[in-house]
C-alpha cells in the first residue's frame, strides 16, 4: 500500500499523462527512440502546435525531458525505466482483458 504523499503524487502524474490519447501515443513513440517534436508531429499526425502543449505536459508531470542537438532539441524519456513501466502496463491490461472477455464468454456459455 502506498502511503507516502510523493509515491501517490508520482502515480497520479503518471496516470495523468497516460489519461490523454495523444499523450500516450507520445511515450510510446518515445519508448521505441528519443525524436524531434518535428519528426513526432508528422508520426503521430498532430500539428506542431498541438504536439507542443502534449510535451510541455509531460515535461511539467517530469515524465520527458528536452535534449539540446545544436539548434534543435529532441525529446526522450527521462528516465529508461518508463519505457519498462509503459510495456508492463500494457501487458497487464491486456491479460486482464483477456481473462474478463473469457469470464464474460463462459457466463454466457461461449467458451
Amino acid at each position: 500500500m502506498l502511503t507516502l504523499a510523493s509515491d501517490v503524487e508520482a502515480l497520479a502524474r503518471f496516470g495523468r499523462a497516460l489519461a490523454d490519447p495523444i499523450r500516450s501515443r507520445i511515450l510510446l513513440a518515445l519508448r521505441v527512440a528519443p525524436a524531434h517534436p518535428a519528426d513526432l508531429a508528422e508520426e503521430l499526425g498532430i500539428s506542431r502546435t498541438r504536439l507542443s502543449n502534449h510535451l510541455a505536459c509531460l515535461r511539467d508531470c517530469g515524465l520527458v525531458v528536452a535534449v539540446p542537438v545544436g539548434r534543435r532539441t529532441r525529446y526522450e524519456l527521462a528516465d529508461r525505466r518508463l519505457g519498462l513501466a509503459l510495456d508492463a502496463v500494457r501487458a497487464a491490461v491486456v491479460a486482464v482483458e483477456g481473462e474478463r472477455a473469457c469470464a464474460d464468454a463462459e457466463r454466457n456459455g461461449c467458451c
